[in-house]
């Protein structure tokens, strides 16, 4: 009982909620159950966008809306204690001018690869339909704000008086392991940009920078892979991108 009760109870109650939110987002998130349950009460020409929707707002609210409302409702915590604040956005925005464009050249040569091509983007369909791309991408920037602020906000930010500096690698593990059905590449980069990632919200004292640069990486490799499959180019070579940007295909 004296070994109990020295836990703290927000860093546990924060461990449990976020194993608990990925379980729930696997077994309520998943885009079949609405199909078999909710899609036919939608006749609409974007109905098989919507499962994606929901799959992609149960994250949001799993990974942001629940956490937050617990460390901000349940711990009295302030908005900018946990990752929510601005913080040093100046170097933030800095850093993220700095990476977009390896983040562009590096998707370019990722994007050539039979793996990355069969699966992105996700929603086959958005790779031949430039508005349902926008809308699909727009749905998706939510689940990058649920799925960043449950690693990078809450549980960094919550556990952080218990682990300090640590705290940047216990978000790291689970946030990798879960990449472990991706293309082999990627599942390893997900190692380094998960201690990456945390570092840089822990430098800036704000998750919000980590949005804008999952989401864009994300955006930006859907993009390259829509054009490889609309154009069937898959040299990594300047005469391919200008091929495929100047719609030579």
């Amino acid at each position: 009982m004296a070994a109990i009760r020295r836990l703290d109870a927000q860093t546990v109650t924060i461990l449990l909620v976020a194993a608990f939110a990925v379980i729930l987002q696997m077994r309520f998130g998943d885009r079949n159950l609405f199909r078999r349950n909710f899609a036919d009460a939608f006749e609409t020409p974007w109905k098989e966008v919507l499962p994606w929707a929901w799959w992609f707002g149960m994250q949001g609210v799993l990974g942001f809306v629940l956490p937050v409302a617990i460390l901000m409702g349940v711990f009295r915590r302030k908005a900018a204690d946990i990752g929510l604040g601005l913080g040093d956005w100046k170097l933030a925005l800095g850093l993220m001018g700095a990476y977009l464009p390896l983040v562009i050249i590096g998707t370019w040569f990722l994007s050539s690869g039979d793996g990355f091509i069969a699966q992105y983007p996700h929603h086959s369909p958005a790779a031949r339909d430039w508005k349902i791309f926008l809308v699909y991408e727009a749905f998706f920037l939510f689940y990058w704000v649920g799925w960043e602020y449950l690693w990078r906000g809450f549980v960094l930010f919550g556990t952080r008086r218990t682990f300090g500096i640590h705290a940047i690698i216990v978000q790291a593990l689970p946030f990798a392991v879960l990449h472990f059905n991706k293309p082999f590449a990627e599942a390893t980069l997900s190692i380094v940009g998960a201690v990456a990632l945390g570092g840089l919200v822990w430098r800036c004292r704000s998750f919000w920078i980590a949005v804008p640069i999952h989401a864009a990486q994300m955006l930006i490799l859907d993009f390259w892979c829509s054009m490889r499959i609309r154009s069937g180019i898959r040299g990594v070579d300047l005469e391919s991108l200008w091929d495929l940007l100047s719609g030579r295909f």
